[in-house]
């Protein structure tokens, strides 16, 4: 057997980890055979454990031990019992059941006359205490509570904070010993009280949301006040003196416990205003304990019922910490500050610039924090200065800050901008700078504010042009500029009409159309730009004259008919085939209705709608601008869908649709008639994974109108027909809903990600007439439901039409069993009807 000392010399020694694999594996071994051999010498069995203890160290296993280490706490040996114990407390935890053994050998030492075998004791019940444990030993350490011996009345006062977080029923045999440890003239037992009180009015208040036991010990404010006031005002005392402060840790647990016992309590506040005016004034703040103090001070005063002088005070004091050097006090302070903007904001204002520039600072951590406390600091009389310097740090900023920044920079301009022009400006530097960066909600609400503002889509327009022939690398800069141009190209054509020297310069029709192909043809064109310039081509065919250039848009859908992208392919082929049909063209190709603006989704459209149910519908907007923080980052709430009709009313949700960054619009109300062809309702499905809104159903008497059907309708309607069609193949019906001739049946085909539901709606009666049938559906809180419009709202007798729905889970695979809330809407005979019905998939 090697001793403790050379084994840890052979690991060392060890060049390679299979060398130290091997020391180590033949040590074990040699602990094991010693284990074996029952020796009944101490010394030896101490080696052991030691080594063991140092292999724990090493993240060995060491569970073979355990009961060597029982056998030296019934030594009588200090030596013995001192490394037992510290292989119990290291080798054991509370779950282990060989720690039932260990009850009787703490029992009989909690009454040992050697006080520090008492601490042992006390030392290692207090870190692997179990629930039985601690009701068998509590009344031990309930009375040595009250010994005469300091040094062990510390040791157990810690020890009953365990016993009191395991089992808080027996709080209240603690209760009278804690307020005598509160009176204790030794400091470390004073210290020692003052966490034991201070956990116990903790838990009591997490455990119901009042404090009774606080109320218990409110009365000893007065006399820990004093004592407070004598260590803050104190000279020298060399027993307790750290860096000229005297007794820091003292002053600290106090001023928690002061938290913990006026928080929510006036009277006990007040009396307490002084003692933390003197101690916030007083302490020295050029040293690292002092800072400590200092803080903890400023906890306390932002945490009770303290007067608005006291906390402005305590707001400086942050601020003064944010001019410190050492990085910790300023991280500290910054993070404080977050939690305190919101009670003392204008306190916290007069430190702007002190915060600002801690965004140049080297620390990414702190860089951080400067960041999230620049955004809480906006209002409308800062807007302006602190979004410059935003955009600024912008510009220099890591990759990994951008997303958040463009998204708060977003929601800050949105909900303070002084005029529109300002938001335009602020929102194409954002593009600019980070377009990559830029979330789909944000860039929807860019689009939204230029459909919404008809005096600036001609500087828009221009604007971002300009941007787009500087630089095509920002996506988020290319999908906006994109979309804006196909829409409003006409108005960029007309000359700029501002000062900015490149906005005055004259556009051709070639420009634009030199600009689409230089995009398409860079590296830089994915699928959701080639996507969108595909769109806003066909848009230009109408608002440019020049026949070339028309030819050359002609050419380039022509281009993209063939592209491996279906969804590409498919939408080229149907602007191709618009050519030829100029009437549908014009309507299908007019410019989109401004979309209305609600409150509740004037950042970003659909993200703050449907979130929970206690969410009231109408919304101020500071309140939608919270409930879009929590959608940024990704808070699911019960996903409903219902779809899409047309109707122009519906623009804030169709633009959202379009750009990609709202969820399922509001259902119309039911019609009595189909709906007339809108070119908003062609677009909107422009780059939907399922089929697009079919157009109205074909009339007979309008041989042309079922061309333009299949044109635009991925899952088109059937032409009327009077009798029975034929059966469907693929995956089996599951029926849904039977009633007044109207019968819903559902067939479902999954894959590893989704659900796809295809419902099919029949007119089982033969001289009946259904209208205005819709279907909307919801699932629950943690699944994603896509709905699509149904392909035709009007059936006579023996009449189908169908409506796709696709179901993803937020999180995991779908759903083993599908279940669904259905809100079916028609009128049979005149009569309205609507009804709610809760589906579940068959087993």
């Amino acid at each position: 057997m090697t001793s403790l000392k050379q084994f840890i010399r052979n690991v060392r020694a060890a060049k390679t980890i299979a060398d130290e694999r091997a020391v180590v594996q033949k040590e074990s071994a040699a602990i094991r055979a010693s284990f074996r051999e029952e020796s009944g010498d101490s010394g030896v069995r101490r080696n052991n454990v030691a080594k063991l203890l140092y292999l724990f160290t090493l993240g060995e296993r060491t569970h073979f031990g355990q009961i060597e280490c029982l056998k030296l706490l019934a030594s009588p040996r200090f030596a013995d019992k001192r490394l037992g114990y510290l292989g119990t407390m290291l080798l054991l935890d509370e779950n282990q059941e060989v720690l039932t053994l260990v009850t009787n050998s703490l029992k009989n030492d909690l009454n040992h006359p050697n006080q520090y075998i008492v601490g042992l004791a006390l030392c290692t019940l207090g870190n692997i205490a179990s629930v039985e444990m601690s009701r068998d030993l509590f009344p031990e350490v309930e009375t040595i509570l009250a010994s005469a011996n300091p040094y062990i009345r510390r040791k157990a006062a810690l020890c009953a904070m365990r016993i009191c977080r395991k089992v808080p029923d027996l709080q209240e045999h603690f209760l009278e010993k804690s307020k005598l440890l509160l009176q204790d003239r030794n400091h470390g037992v004073l210290l020692c009280g003052l966490t034991l009180v201070t956990s116990l009015c903790e838990a009591d208040e997490a455990e119901d949301g009042e404090n009774g036991i606080a109320d218990i010990f409110r009365p000893g404010v007065p006399s820990l006040v004093k004592i407070l006031k004598s260590l803050s005002a104190s000279g020298y005392a060399p027993e307790h003196d750290v860096t000229g402060i005297t007794d820091p840790f003292l002053q600290v647990k106090i001023l928690q416990l002061l938290r913990v016992l006026a928080r929510g309590d006036g009277q006990t506040s007040e009396q307490i205003n002084d003692i933390l005016a003197q101690v916030a004034t007083n302490t020295e703040s050029s040293k690292n304990v002092g800072n400590s103090i200092l803080y903890e001070a400023v906890l306390t005063i932002l945490d009770i019922e303290a007067d608005s002088g006291l906390r402005v005070l305590g707001v400086n004091i942050l601020g003064k910490f944010l001019s410190n050097r050492d990085n910790n006090i300023r991280y500290v302070a910054l993070n404080t500050l977050i939690k305190v903007v919101a009670v003392e904001p204008n306190a916290v204002q007069r430190h702007r610039n002190t915060i600002l520039d801690c965004l140049r600072d080297p620390d990414i951590s702190i860089r951080r924090r400067a960041l999230d406390l620049s955004f809480t600091l906006i209002n409308e009389s800062n807007v302006r200065v602190l979004i410059r310097e935003l955009l600024a740090f912008l510009e220099v900023a890591d990759n990994e800050f951008k997303p958040v920044m463009t998204s708060q920079i977003g929601i800050a301009a949105d909900r303070f901008a002084p005029n529109k022009r300002w938001h335009v400006d602020t929102m194409l530097r954002v593009l600019k700078l980070a377009g990559n960066y830029v979330k789909e909600q944000i860039l929807s609400s860019f689009v939204r504010l230029i459909a919404t503002t008809p005096d600036l889509q001609t500087y828009s327009v221009q604007k971002l042009y300009a941007a787009l022939k500087e630089d095509i690398t920002q996506e988020g800069l290319t999908l906006a500029g994109s979309w804006v141009i196909g829409e409003y190209g006409d108005a960029l054509l007309r000359g700029g009409q501002y000062e900015e020297a490149e906005l005055v310069k004259e556009v051709n029709e070639s420009d634009i159309v030199d600009l689409f192909e230089t995009i398409l043809s860079s590296s830089y064109a994915g699928q959701i730009v080639t996507q969108f310039i595909v769109t806003s081509s066909i848009k230009l065919t109408s608002r440019l004259t020049d026949p070339a250039q028309l030819e050359r848009l002609r050419r380039l859908l022509q281009r993209y008919s063939a592209n491996l992208d279906i969804e590409i392919q498919q939408r080229a082929v149907e602007y191709g085939n618009l050519f030829g049909f100029d009437q549908v063209k014009r309507g299908v190709l007019e410019k989109m209705p401004p979309p209305e603006i609600r409150e509740e989704s004037r950042v970003l459209g659909e993200a703050t709608k449907k979130r929970h149910s206690k969410v009231p519908k109408k919304k101020t907007a500071p309140a939608a601008t919270e409930d879009l923080l929590l959608d940024l980052m990704g808070d699911p709430g019960v996903d409903s869908g219902t779809p899409t009709n047309g109707a122009p009313t519906n623009g804030a949700d169709l633009l959202a649709d379009i750009m990609g960054g709202g969820g399922p619009s509001a259902a119309a109300p039911p019609q009595t008639t189909s709906p007339p062809p809108s070119n908003v309702n062609s677009i909107m499905d422009l780059f939907n994974s399922g089929p697009s809104a079919s157009a109205a159903p074909p009339q007979p008497q309008q041989p042309a109108a079922p061309a333009s059907v299949d044109l635009f309708g991925g899952m088109s309607s059937p032409p009327p027909q009077t009798s029975t069609p034929a059966a469907v193949s693929g995956p089996p019906a599951h029926a849904a809903y039977n009633k007044n001739d109207l019968h819903i049946t559902f067939q479902l085909k999954r894959d590893a990600n989704a659900i796809q539901i295809l419902a099919r709606f029949r007119n089982t009666g033969s001289f009946s007439h259904l209208s205005g049938v819709s279907l909307q559906a919801a699932v629950p809180k943690s699944q994603k439901l896509q709905l699509q419009p149904i392909s035709q709202s009007e059936l006579d007798g023996g009449q189908e039409a169908t409506q796709q729905m696709r179901v993803t889970a937020i999180n995991g695979p779908p759903p083993a069993k599908l279940r669904l809330r259905l809100k079916i809407a028609y009128s049979a005979g005149g009569a309205p009807v609507m009804e709610q019905v809760d589906w579940s998939e068959p087993a």
